[in-house]
C-alpha cells in the first residue's frame, strides 16, 4: 500500500505545528503610541487643566440701543473656565431670553483667553402706545421693547377696530397679532418718500388700513395684499394730483384721489 504523498505530509505537519505565532510590537511603534498618548495628555491638560486657555475677557459688539455691559450681565459668562468648555448654545439662548431686543447673536470663541458677543438688535417699524409709553414692534410683528419715547420717523401703529359686523368678524378670525402683522407688511410696502412722512398706520379691519401723513393727508391702502402694486400707484396718483388731501389705493387698478 503506498504511503502519503509529500502534499499529504506537508499538509499533516501544518496542521500540527500550528499558527505562526505573533510577532512582538517592535520597539519603534512602541515609540510612536507612547509619544501620541504623551501629546494627548499634554493637549487636553493644556485645554482643561492649564491657566493658559481661561476665559478672562468678553467682548461686545454690534449693540445700538442694548449696553455692552447690559449684555454682558445678562450672557454671565463664567470667567475663569476653560474657553474649550464654555457652552455657546446655552448663553446665546438666555441672551434671546433675558433681552427680547437681540434679534440675533452669536457667541464665538476669541482664542486664546476671550469670549465675543456679536448682536444684531431687532428695528422697530411701528410702534403701539401704551399708556404713557410706547411699545417698539420690528418687522415681522413681534412687540419687543416698551420705552419711554417713541422713536424718531417710526409710525405710531392705531388698533381701531370698526363696529361693523364685517371688521368683528376679522378680529375673530385673525386676531389683534395677525392685524399687527398686517400693519407691518403695509408699512414695509410704502414707498420711501411715503414711509418717511407717514405718522400713523391705523387697522380697523384686516382690510381696512389707512395712514396718515405728517402733513395731514390721508391714503387708504386697504389690505397688505399688492403692496408693490399699491406703492407705484400711489406714488404716480400723488404726482398726477399733488394737491390733493385724500388717496384710495386699495383697489390698485384703480385709484382715485379727493380734496385740495
Amino acid at each position: 500500500m503506498a504511503g502519503p504523498t509529500t502534499a499529504q505530509r506537508g499538509a499533516r505537519q501544518q496542521e500540527s505545528s500550528g499558527p505562526p505565532p505573533a510577532r512582538p510590537p517592535r520597539p519603534r511603534t512602541i515609540a510612536v503610541l507612547a509619544v501620541v498618548l504623551a501629546l494627548l495628555g499634554a493637549g487636553g491638560w493644556v485645554l482643561y487643566g492649564s491657566q493658559w486657555l481661561r476665559v478672562e475677557h468678553v467682548s461686545v459688539s454690534g449693540t445700538r440701543v442694548l449696553g455692552p455691559e447690559q449684555v454682558r450681565e445678562a450672557a454671565d459668562v463664567p470667567l475663569g473656565e476653560p474657553l474649550v468648555s464654555v457652552d455657546t448654545e446655552a448663553m446665546e439662548s438666555r441672551l434671546r431670553q433675558e433681552l427680547p431686543r437681540i434679534d440675533e447673536i452669536d457667541v464665538v470663541r476669541s482664542w486664546p483667553r476671550g469670549i465675543g458677543l456679536e448682536v444684531t438688535e431687532r428695528t422697530p417699524v411701528l410702534v403701539v402706545e401704551k399708556g404713557r409709553k410706547f411699545v417698539e414692534v420690528d418687522d415681522e410683528g413681534v412687540r419687543f421693547a416698551t420705552v419711554s419715547d417713541a422713536p424718531k420717523g417710526v409710525p405710531l401703529l392705531e388698533l381701531k377696530p370698526s363696529r361693523s359686523r364685517s371688521a368683528s368678524a376679522s378680529l375673530r378670525r385673525f386676531g389683534e397679532p395677525r392685524l399687527v402683522r398686517e400693519a407691518v407688511r403695509v408699512a414695509g410696502a410704502l414707498p420711501a418718500a411715503v414711509a418717511r412722512r407717514t405718522r400713523t398706520v391705523e387697522v380697523r379691519s384686516f382690510d381696512d388700513i389707512t395712514l396718515k401723513l405728517a402733513d395731514g393727508r390721508t391714503v387708504a391702502w386697504g389690505s397688505g395684499e399688492k403692496g408693490a402694486a399699491k406703492a407705484r400707484t400711489l406714488t404716480a396718483l400723488m404726482k398726477a394730483a399733488p394737491d390733493a388731501r385724500h388717496f384710495d389705493v386699495s383697489v390698485p387698478t384703480a385709484p382715485a384721489s379727493s380734496g385740495s
